[in-house]
């Protein structure tokens, strides 16, 4: 499973991208507001840090406006994926663009048909919003599920189930065992996962006796 971070933080996106964790990067206004830079300087920045997709989220709401602003913003890098809502005008956008050759991830997903008809529109990336199901008394990972099974019935669809309000690690390792092909997470989830309580006791067993021993390795 591929790995985007759900970040603008630029310095937690280069960090990641040293130990090979960072497939691509996930953005939204509200991300971006919060850093106080400007948007579209934001983008080329972090597209000029990884290779995979970004995604950068067009704020207008009516098709003709995503389809101006997405053009806009696919000319800052190659690798720049146009972000649209779960809309009528979002799906209209979504397939303008695309036609164009144009990377789309399709967001604010809550439900299996919405995935089928972000996929028939010719969506790179649907975002099913897993930990905002779990608000409502929902279990998000049913609905990674029933996409997962909808699209490989129908292999012509070349949608990417990209999970994302990813919360902790138990909805990481979900979305991997339903066969997600990308989870956008939070620096601070990445980082956890690497976390385990018995491997840190097993390094200080380690190296305690590493010590003891008065050897050196350089």
């Amino acid at each position: 499973m591929k790995f985007f971070i759900d970040s603008a933080d630029i310095e937690a996106i280069t960090e990641f991208t040293k130990s090979g964790m960072v497939d691509g990067v996930t953005t939204n206004p509200s991300i971006i507001a919060k850093s106080g830079r400007d948007f579209k300087d934001v983008i080329k920045e972090i597209c000029s840090i990884t290779s995979g997709p970004v995604s950068a989220e067009v704020t207008a709401t009516n098709a003709e406006g995503m389809i101006e602003e997405g053009l806009v913003l696919s000319k800052i890098a190659k690798n720049v994926a146009i972000k649209v809502p779960l809309t009528w005008a979002g799906l209209e956008a979504c397939k303008a663009l695309s036609d164009k050759k144009i990377m789309i991830n399709v967001t604010l997903c809550f439900s299996a048909t919405q995935a089928l008809l972000a996929a028939k529109a010719g969506a790179t990336f649907i975002s099913p919003f897993i930990g905002r199901l779990d608000d409502i008394g929902e279990d998000g990972m049913d609905l990674i599920r029933d996409i997962k099974t909808i699209y490989d019935n129908y292999p012509m669809l070349k949608t990417e189930i990209l999970a994302a309000s990813v919360r902790n690690i138990e909805h990481v390792k979900k979305a991997a065992l339903y066969g997600a092909d990308i989870a956008t997470l939070p620096p601070q989830v990445v980082s956890e996962l690497a976390n385990h309580p018995l491997t840190d006791k097993g390094l200080k067993a380690f190296l305690d006796d590493w010590n003891d021993s008065g050897q050196k390795i350089l």
